[in-house]
């Protein structure tokens, strides 16, 4: 899947998770990526990249389809009314493998163990497809509502 129909995908997906208030593209700077608003008003900015290792992008996209990941739970995305980038890692790759999207094959966590072949400390979310492309979702930042400090709509937060 290439990275601008994965947009499209995403916040599709995105809108219909639990929590998930508003999912939009966001492309500030960059080709693409995705802005979610979470239901407590904590906010996540993920730019998208991909490496399509045989697709030649000159070319029409032809979509490869097979069995999709099983479903697996959807964990809490808040602790103690807030949410770290891990926990919204782990929350929003569970709602895209559970979309039922055929032509990936897995998702998986940067942060949190799920790909232990790459360790990595930045939080985002990868994305492996039958096709034997890649889509990466690393997260640029995240944000909870910061009303009153110094005019600043939102401040950057380990945990939002």
């Amino acid at each position: 899947m290439r990275p601008q129909r994965f947009q499209e995908f995403a916040v599709e997906t995105l809108l219909k998770a639990p929590d998930v208030e508003t999912a939009e593209p966001w492309q500030e700077g960059r080709p693409y990526g995705i802005h979610v608003t979470f239901s407590g008003g904590a906010q996540l900015w993920a730019a998208i990249t991909a490496a399509a290792l045989s697709d030649d992008y000159d070319r029409p996209e032809v979509p490869v389809h097979d069995v999709p990941p099983a479903e697996v739970p959807v964990p809490d995305l808040y602790e103690d009314g807030k949410i770290t980038p891990a926990r919204a890692e782990q929350h929003l790759a569970a709602v895209l493998t559970n979309s039922g999207n055929a032509e990936i094959k897995r998702v998986y966590t940067y942060t949190t163990g799920d790909r232990a072949d790459a360790p990595n400390n930045h939080p985002g979310i990868g994305l492996d497809f039958h096709s034997g492309s890649r889509i990466f979702m690393l997260f640029a930042h995240t944000a909870r509502p910061g009303q009153g400090q110094g005019g600043k709509p939102f401040e950057l937060q380990s945990s939002f």
